[in-house]
């Protein structure tokens, strides 16, 4: 059996790791021309580490990423409203990693073409037809050439061209009037060094977490402004490397200092701000037909809410590998990795609509917008409680059922 896998992204990659660790040949495509460290700051949440490290990725991930050990939202004045633990200090096996988005792309694409082989993993080969029969898939490419495999998945993101030939009618992703300003900012410690934040609402929040440090003691941090506008707001396309400009919002935050960050302080210090509307879409009757499927951003694209985009796509292509590698035949693995991973991404999609575990910031908003002297007796905290476990359930990440679950290493390894 050969995979051909389209889209050398977080997904893809880990799908072409998960296919050799599985014994299962596999030959990945990548449109862009030059594989390069771009974007900023994402967090692997513990079930994604936990499959990455059975990869045996995870000393390089701890090598990449800082370990979270804290996770906190606060108020719009930086009253904490809630304060947990993160990763092993919350009794998971695995760590939980904020990391450089594009240090994380490299770090898979390098340990791809070292076990599959350069010649299988390339560069600037962008698909435009899948044409399929009864033997197999053919893949062809805008450079002319074409590539043959037994089936073809797809995790070409968000703007998947092989979606949209499954959906030609789905039109463009739906944006939700937020957009975000993302960028990284070398700072001095806040809190335990190792804190991941949101402050806020819905309507306007920041977000900041450490992604490296330097020799001095400083921190490289990774923040988001975000602020909601009307839905029927002009906005351009989506894509992460679209600059944006630091006076269109830092107005917004301009007094959002607090005893332990200075917010304002921070975004002045960003080098370049990158700009992104919030957009998803709907989820999918259905991810596969025949020896096709779609698998991360292009079979669930999801609101950056709970840090779980990057996540699902890794959950993806590891149930993808064992299934393509017990089940009897392909149409029964495709079968069997959509009826568990189409649901259970779905949820996720909708519970970010509804701002997922977010949600406490909201709460406690609406009911004490100008802040609180007393929190309990704003939300009881069995109230927030709820909320935040609901929604570990829902992402498969609470640490109970994590820890215990099963491998999906083929041969329950790991």
């Amino acid at each position: 059996m050969r995979a051909i896998i389209i889209g050398g992204g977080i997904g893809g990659l880990t799908a072409a790791l998960a296919l050799q660790a599985a014994g299962i040949e596999a030959q990945l495509f990548e449109s862009a021309a030059e594989i390069r460290p771009l974007g900023v700051g994402i967090n692997l949440q513990p079930h994604a580490v936990r499959e990455l490290t059975e990869l045996g990725l995870g000393e390089a991930l701890a090598a990449t990423g800082i370990a979270t050990r804290e996770f906190r939202y606060a108020n719009r004045f930086g009253q904490t409203i809630w304060a947990e633990p993160r990763g092993l200090a919350a009794g998971y096996r695995w760590p939980q990693y904020s990391i450089h988005r594009g240090r994380l792309q490299m770090l898979l694409w390098e340990a791809a073409r070292a076990r599959l082989g350069a010649d299988r993993v390339q560069a600037g080969r962008r698909l435009i037809g899948v044409e399929q029969d009864a033997a197999g898939v053919t893949a062809r490419f805008a450079d002319g050439g074409t590539a043959r495999g037994a089936l073809l998945i797809a995790a070409d993101g968000i703007h998947s061209a092989v979606r949209a030939a499954f959906f030609p009618a789905e039109g463009p992703p739906k944006w939700n009037g937020a957009l975000l300003w993302r960028a990284v900012s070398w700072a001095p410690p806040f809190l335990t060094g190792a804190s991941m934040v949101q402050a806020g609402h819905r309507d306007t929040k920041f977000v900041c977490y450490p992604i490296g440090a330097a020799p001095d003691g400083r921190l490289l941090v990774n923040w988001i402004a975000e602020q909601r506008f009307p839905t029927d707001t002009p906005w351009a396309r989506e894509d992460w490397n679209r600059p944006g400009q630091v006076e269109d919002f830092l107005p917004i935050f301009a007094d959002w200092r607090f005893d332990w960050l200075d917010v304002p302080g921070l975004i002045r210090a960003a080098e370049a701000v990158y700009e992104f509307p919030m957009v998803d879409r709907d989820p999918l009757p259905w991810w596969s037909r025949g020896r096709v499927t779609l698998l991360g951003d292009a079979a669930h694209p999801m609101y950056p809410i709970g840090s779980n985009g990057a996540s699902q796509a890794i959950l993806d292509a590891r149930f993808l590998a064992l299934q393509l590698a017990t089940q009897p035949d392909i149409p029964a693995a495709l079968a069997a990795y959509e009826a568990v991973r189409r649901p259970a991404t779905a949820a996720v999609v909708e519970a970010n609509r509804g701002d997922g575990p977010d949600r406490v910031m909201d709460l406690v908003h609406a009911r004490a917008p100008e802040g609180f002297t007393d929190l309990a007796a704003v939300v009881p905290r069995a109230e927030l409680e709820a909320t935040i476990a609901g929604y570990k359930r829902i992402a498969g990440f609470d640490p109970e059922t994590l820890n215990r679950r099963e491998s999906w290493s083929v041969g329950r390894a790991g």
